[in-house]
């Protein structure tokens, strides 16, 4: 969506604020990094959002250098650093044989020294590589989403606990959450401004995406992996990989109360041709709540057509806005009230609040609900692939993984077709 991360960069300012996410306070002298210089920060994935990630932490934090990058396509290495190089110069410290080239080039660059691990690969290896990094005693920026299925949200949530006990820094890439102006319209909330919470209205509407034609020499496990966005294995589909956000916002809304059951449909009506892999490019999902409350997502990609990026509130006492695409932040109703503070950058503040907790001995942990947050929107999806209604206890337990136990450019990719709702079965 061309208005969020673009738009978001040109806010003024980041400030380090409370998280809305809890931070879990464990004093403890022997905190990893905590009498660290110098911390050092491996990169697992150098696209855009890795290239941004490590652009933001090498800011977070005077004494931090950019030790190592990992990717399966070497190409990336020399655009994310020179675009690195340029604004933070000698903080930039990766040798030749620091850049690890292959499907365990992640592991390679766990083990090469680094303090601090951001992960930014498509999300089928977001439980692989976040249980590598903290079995390792490393602490991580986790970009959402965090698994494609629910056998990677258990994975995902050993893992997080096995953070907490190690007293490790888990810091979620669910930025909304690290916005100010929303971390106030969501506390407003929250707080029975709007009085009880009766609907959820949001959505994620957008164009298209970039695509890969396929070359010659490409495996099939190449061009699926260069165009992981169009393959449910590896990114979940759209309702998952982006649409995640407003997902995650509407469980905000709730208090981060789980909803007990969805139901919805979607399909593929514009993006058919076999470019696009076998996801879906329109979801409609309802969310039904223990106490009667709904909540009403819609997501698509889909060119010339209206865009709509937002969650709208109602409650017993009014209505609350939170609008992604105007930066709009307000109550209406018996309590009045709109956003005036200072903007930020929420991306910046991801990582201010993550090498902060590192110097100061009290670890965040986002752990359960960057899970919780992944599992609405993979819930979503199996509600409108199946066409059934799905609870939250059968999603959750769903025994259905979607990609291969293992990837190189050989292995065979999953035969997948399109979902059809009613046809599709639950696993």
């Amino acid at each position: 969506m061309q208005t969020s991360r673009r738009d978001v960069l040109k806010l003024a300012g980041a400030t380090l604020a409370s998280t809305a996410f809890p931070a879990i306070i464990i004093p403890n002298n022997a905190f990893a990094g905590r009498n660290a210089e110098t911390l050092k920060v491996g990169l697992v994935g150098c696209g855009g959002r890795g290239s941004g990630a490590a652009m933001q932490a090498l800011k977070a934090d005077k004494n931090v250098v950019l030790h190592a990058l990992a990717d399966i396509f070497p190409e990336r290495f020399e655009t994310c650093l020179a675009g690195l190089q340029k604004v933070h110069g000698d903080k930039v410290q990766v040798s030749e044989e620091r850049k690890f080239v292959g499907f365990d080039a992640y592991q390679r660059l766990i083990d090469s020294g680094v303090d601090v691990v951001l992960l930014a690969t498509p999300p089928y290896f977001r439980p692989v590589h976040l249980a590598a990094a903290i079995k390792a005693g490393k602490h991580v920026f986790c970009e959402k989403p965090v698994a494609v299925d629910a056998p990677g949200i258990r994975s995902v949530l050993e893992t997080a606990k096995l953070a907490k006990e190690k007293n490790l820094s888990l810091v979620s890439g669910f930025c909304w959450r690290f916005h100010e102006p929303k971390r106030a319209v969501f506390g407003k909330i929250n707080e029975g401004a709007i009085g009880d919470v009766m609907a959820i209205y949001n959505t994620y509407n957008t164009n298209g995406a970039w695509s890969f034609p396929r070359q010659p020499g490409w495996t099939d496990m190449e061009f699926q992996l260069r165009n992981w966005m169009y393959y449910t294995w590896l990114a979940g589909d759209h309702i998952v990989e982006q649409a995640v956000h407003s997902l995650d916002m509407m469980s905000w809304a709730m208090g981060d109360v789980l909803p007990v059951s969805a139901i919805g449909t979607g399909g593929r009506q514009v993006r058919v041709d076999p470019l696009y892999g076998h996801i879906f490019d329109h979801f409609a999902i309802t969310y039904n709540y223990a106490n009667g409350a709904k909540g009403f997502h819609f997501s698509r990609q889909q060119e010339n057509c209206e865009r709509s990026y937002l969650v709208e509130t109602f409650g017993t006492k009014g209505r609350a806005m939170a609008d992604c695409s105007r930066n709009v932040h307000k109550v209406e109703g018996a309590n009045p009230w709109q956003f005036s503070g200072v903007q930020n950058d929420m991306y910046q503040t991801e990582h201010n609040e993550l090498f902060a907790s590192i110097r100061s001995s009290t670890p965040i942990n986002n752990g359960e609900l960057m899970c919780n947050g992944t599992m609405l929107a993979i819930m979503g999806r199996m509600a409108a692939y199946t066409g059934k209604q799905i609870t939250w206890q059968e999603a959750m337990n769903s025994n259905e993984k979607l990609g291969p136990e293992s990837v190189n450019f050989d292995t065979l990719t999953p035969k997948i077709e399109v979902a059809r709702p009613g046809f599709t079965p639950f696993f």
